[in-house]
């Protein structure tokens, strides 16, 4: 037999701590991509991701896809090309 749950009371609390919790993240996702130059394409692609998932408008989700379609391209082997099938090519 199990319990029932106590009636949360600090409910509102509690989202209003959440809600600033992914406003955090969120922030912190934009100042990464405006220093695109000083981080890793790992941090960048991260930061990337939160954006497209959480982004305000539609406008700031498309860039930060576009921009992980770039970091794809620099990075072939991520992309499942391989580095060495170019360089053989005449």
């Amino acid at each position: 037999m199990t319990l029932p749950l106590p009636f949360r009371k600090n409910g509102r609390a509690r989202d209003a701590a959440r809600q600033d919790w992914i406003e955090e993240r969120l922030r912190e996702a934009r100042m990464v991509v405006a220093d695109v130059v000083n981080h890793s394409d790992h941090l960048l692609r991260l930061a990337c991701n939160v954006l497209v998932q959480h982004g305000e408008n539609d406008q700031e989700r498309e860039d930060a896809r576009v921009l992980l379609v770039v970091l794809d391209a620099r990075s072939p082997t991520r992309a499942g090309r391989d580095r060495s099938d170019r360089e053989d090519r005449p």
